[in-house]
């Protein structure tokens, strides 16, 4: 048996916010310092590094459970499948349901017992739990769903990566322009026929990369409040990412047996378009390799960074050919690849 992708959905917030949103924020740095530049500039040089000109965000109405839920619908559909028979739900996420306007992170029950019960399972043997993984969550679901999957353990598993970003950002921090909300997700299934899942990698840095990523105060030390925000080492992710993803995903590409030159796309978490680049540029030089020009889909300039939701929606609309020109047809060769909080790399490399 194989596992295969079987139906694939995805939630796009109706909220659009556009980089000329921010020109009014008052930023500081780390030590509470005014930054230096004017905000005009600020942006300027953010859509030239990360390439985003625009983000989503949710409504005030919404959590993180509900537009997983609405994603799981739509894979649920796409499948054909009776959700009564689904072995595992599997939602990938960070910070859990945070309310409009508060500033707690809930998450008891689990994401994944809040979906199963929003999509009316009533199966006991439906088991619904959340992976916290950072970014790479929703790749790193589907690698455990491979795993139920060939161990004999589960026939269906549903694999959700969601998050609302919008809710837990710092507003005078400059990198809360880099994040964003959705969901996407995926329906994989044990089939007996070629293609699937042909090989996975996954390690986690933590020695000194723990905290590369971490939750801390505003960088407006004259707020009086508790509340916590996403924080990052934007230049040590970067230099981490550039040196540690490629390798990674060179492991996971030998350890299929595929040439490079049959990988018809790379859908890679949608962190930042220069670094995405560069990994890109690194893995095929590994090879002695320039990547051909149309390898890599891009979401990033219109979709911000959704965290663990950034891969399976472009999965997403790639299937779907709402993506520019970008299309993957049966039998194409595809791999997945995340970095994220942790710190964790994974990869898969998937047959259509």
């Amino acid at each position: 048996m194989n596992t295969k992708i079987t139906g694939v959905g995805s939630y796009i917030p109706t909220g659009i916010a556009p980089n000329d949103q921010f020109s009014e924020h008052s930023f500081y740095n780390e030590d509470g310092s005014k930054f230096g530049h004017e905000n005009a500039v600020i942006i300027e040089k953010f859509k030239a590094i990360t390439g985003i000109s625009e983000r989503r965000y949710i409504q005030e109405d919404l959590t993180t459970s509900e537009i997983a839920h609405f994603a799981a619908e739509k894979a649920i559909e796409d499948a054909g499948i009776d959700r009564e028979q689904l072995d595992y739900i599997i939602v990938a996420h960070n910070y859990g349901d945070v309310k409009h306007g508060t500033h707690q992170s809930d998450t008891v029950p689990s994401i994944g017992s809040r979906v199963k019960h929003l999509l009316k399972i009533k199966n006991p043997g439906c088991v619904a739990y959340d992976v916290m993984f950072g970014c790479p969550g929703w790749v790193e679901g589907v690698i455990q769903s491979h795993a139920f999957i060939k161990s004999g353990m589960a026939q269906k598993c549903l694999v959700i990566g969601a998050e609302t970003l919008s809710r837990v950002i710092d507003q005078h921090d400059r990198d809360s322009m880099i994040y964003s909300d959705g969901a996407g997700a995926s329906v994989l299934e044990a089939r007996d026929e070629e293609g699937g899942i042909l090989a996975h990698h996954t390690a986690t840095y933590a020695y000194d990369e723990a905290h590369f990523i971490y939750f801390g105060e505003s960088n407006n030390q004259e707020l009086n409040d508790a509340r916590r925000y996403i924080k990052m080492y934007g230049r040590k992710i970067y230099e981490f990412a550039i040196t540690n993803v490629p390798a990674a995903m060179q492991t996971c590409l030998d350890k299929s047996g595929c040439d490079i030159s049959k990988v018809k796309k790379i859908f890679i978490h949608q962190a930042n378009e220069k670094m995405d680049e560069a990994i890109i540029d690194r893995f095929y030089k590994l090879y002695d390799m320039k990547p051909p020009t149309d390898v890599m889909p891009m979401s990033i300039d219109k979709l911000g960074n959704s965290s663990v939701a950034t891969v399976p929606t472009l999965y997403d609309l790639v299937l779907r050919r709402e993506l520019d020109d970008h299309e993957v047809n049966p039998g194409d060769v595809v791999m997945f690849a995340s970095v994220g909080a942790g710190m964790n790399i994974n990869a898969v490399v998937y047959k259509v």
